[in-house]
C-alpha cells in the first residue's frame, strides 16, 4: 500500500494547478447509501460549494438527473426552490445513467447516442419488472402478506429512465439472517433481469443492453460477475438494465471531451463523440487521448468513488476486481501517468448501518484491494459522506 496524502495534502496538489476537473460519483460518496433509494437526501451546503467550482466539477453517476428517483429531485428538495435551483446552477453537472444522460448545472439535458427505439423499449422495463418479481416473491417467501410483498416490490423496482435498476437491499434486509436466502434472492433477481435482455431481441435490440451488477467482481466472457452474499455482507445488491457502451470510463473521455471544448472552443474527439462511439478498451481509450489532448489541454483529474471490489479467487489463484468506479479511477490514474500529472484518486468509505459493504480500516483493504491491484488511492475518506462534504467544502472555499 503506497503513503496515503492526507486531507489538505490533496487539497494543495488542486489548488496549486489552474486547469484541473473533479470527476466524482454520487450515491455512497455525497449522498449517504439507503435501503430505499426514494429516501435518499443530498446537503444543501455541500450543492452550493458544488456551485463555486462551475466547469471544474462534474458528476459521473450510474444514477439519473432527471425523473421523480433523479437526483436534480434532491437538490430542489435540499433548496427547497426549484426556481433557485434553475436561476443560480445549483444543479450537479456531468453524466448519469453511466454516460447517456448530459446535463449542464442548469438541467440542460441531452441523450448522447440514444436512439428512440431504445428509449421507448426501457420506458416498459420496470412494469415487465414488477411483474416477475411478484410471481418470483410469491415462492420464496410464501408466508408474507400481500401488502409487505408489494411494498417490498416497491421499493425494489427502479423506475428510472435510462437505467432501469432491481434494488434488493430493502429484501434482503428482511431475509438477512438468512444469507443463504439472500443469494437464492440474488440468483432470482439475475434470472429476471436476464429474462429482460432475451426480451429485447424480439424487438431488434440484440446489441442494445447489458447488465451492470453493483458491486460486482469484473468481468468474465462479456458479463458482470455476481458478488454473492456472505455472512459478513449481502454482495451484489442491484443490477441495472443498461445501454451497451455506457460505462464510467467511457463517460470520462466525454466529459474531457466537453470540458476541453469549452475551454478552448475545439471538441478533441469530435462533437458526436459518446459512450456509444467511444474505444472499448484502457488502452484504447488512452490511446486516443494521447492522439488528441496535447498535453497543455489536459486537466489534473481528481477522481471521487466508493464502489471498488477485490476478491481472492482460490480456485484460480487470482484475483476478482471490480466495481463501478474502478474502471474510471484506473483510467484517471494511468491518464496521470502517461501525462505526467499529479492525478488524485479518492476513495470513500460508503458501509453503513442501512447498507452492508466492504470498508478499509486502516491498511486492511480487504474486499476492495490487494496487493497487487494496480488501483492505487491517494486518499481514503474513512467516514463516509459526512467526512466526504466537510472536506468538499474545505477544497470549494479556495474557489
Amino acid at each position: 500500500m503506497k503513503m496515503l496524502k492526507t486531507k489538505k495534502e490533496v487539497i494543495d496538489t488542486i489548488i496549486n494547478e489552474k486547469n484541473i476537473l473533479i470527476i466524482q460519483d454520487l450515491d455512497g460518496v455525497c449522498i449517504p447509501l439507503v435501503q430505499d433509494p426514494l429516501t435518499r437526501e443530498i446537503n444543501k451546503e455541500y450543492v452550493k460549494d458544488v456551485a463555486r467550482l462551475k466547469e471544474k466539477f462534474a458528476v459521473l453517476t450510474c444514477g439519473e438527473h432527471e425523473g421523480r428517483r433523479g437526483v436534480n429531485r434532491l437538490v430542489e428538495k435540499a433548496l427547497n426552490s426549484k426556481e433557485i435551483a434553475k436561476k443560480h446552477g445549483f444543479y450537479l453537472s456531468g453524466l448519469a445513467a453511466c454516460g447517456v444522460e448530459y446535463q449542464d448545472r442548469f438541467s440542460n439535458l441531452s441523450h448522447p447516442g440514444l436512439k428512440d427505439n431504445e428509449i421507448n423499449f426501457l420506458a416498459e422495463v420496470p412494469k415487465k419488472m414488477q411483474l416477475m418479481l411478484t410471481n418470483e416473491l410469491k415462492k420464496i417467501l410464501p408466508n408474507i402478506s400481500n401488502e409487505l410483498r408489494n411494498k417490498l416490490i416497491d421499493v425494489a423496482v427502479c423506475d428510472t429512465r435510462f437505467t432501469p435498476t432491481l434494488n434488493f437491499n430493502e429484501i434482503f434486509s428482511y431475509v438477512k439472517s438468512d444469507f443463504q436466502k439472500v443469494k437464492k434472492l440474488q440468483l432470482i433477481m439475475e434470472k429476471i433481469m436476464n429474462n429482460l435482455l432475451e426480451d429485447s431481441k424480439k424487438f431488434g435490440l440484440d446489441n442494445s443492453f447489458y447488465l451492470h451488477l453493483m458491486p460486482n467482481l469484473g468481468i468474465r466472457d462479456g458479463r458482470e460477475i455476481m458478488k454473492y452474499s456472505t455472512q459478513n455482507e449481502f454482495g451484489t445488491t442491484d443490477i441495472q438494465f443498461i445501454i451497451k457502451g455506457a460505462i464510467k470510463e467511457a463517460g470520462l473521455l466525454l466529459l474531457l471531451n466537453k470540458y476541453i471544448a469549452n475551454k478552448t472552443g475545439v471538441y478533441p474527439f469530435g462533437e458526436n463523440f459518446n459512450v456509444r462511439n467511444a474505444p472499448k478498451t484502457h488502452n484504447k481509450l488512452i490511446e486516443l487521448c494521447r492522439d488528441k489532448i496535447p498535453s497543455h489541454q489536459m486537466p489534473l483529474l481528481i477522481g471521487v468513488g466508493d464502489t471498488v471490489t477485490s476478491v481472492k479467487d482460490n480456485k484460480n489463484n487470482s484475483w476478482l476486481r471490480g466495481g463501478s468506479d474502478r474502471g474510471f479511477l484506473t483510467l484517471i490514474q494511468r491518464l496521470g501517468e502517461l501525462y505526467k500529472k499529479d492525478n488524485q484518486v479518492v476513495f470513500v468509505n460508503s458501509s453503513n448501518d442501512q447498507v452492508l459493504r466492504p470498508r478499509i480500516k486502516g491498511t486492511d483493504m480487504t474486499g476492495i484491494s490487494d496487493p497487487n491491484d494496480d488501483l492505487k488511492f491517494n486518499m481514503i475518506i474513512n467516514n463516509g459522506p459526512k467526512e466526504y462534504i466537510e472536506w468538499f467544502k474545505q477544497l470549494a472555499s479556495n474557489y
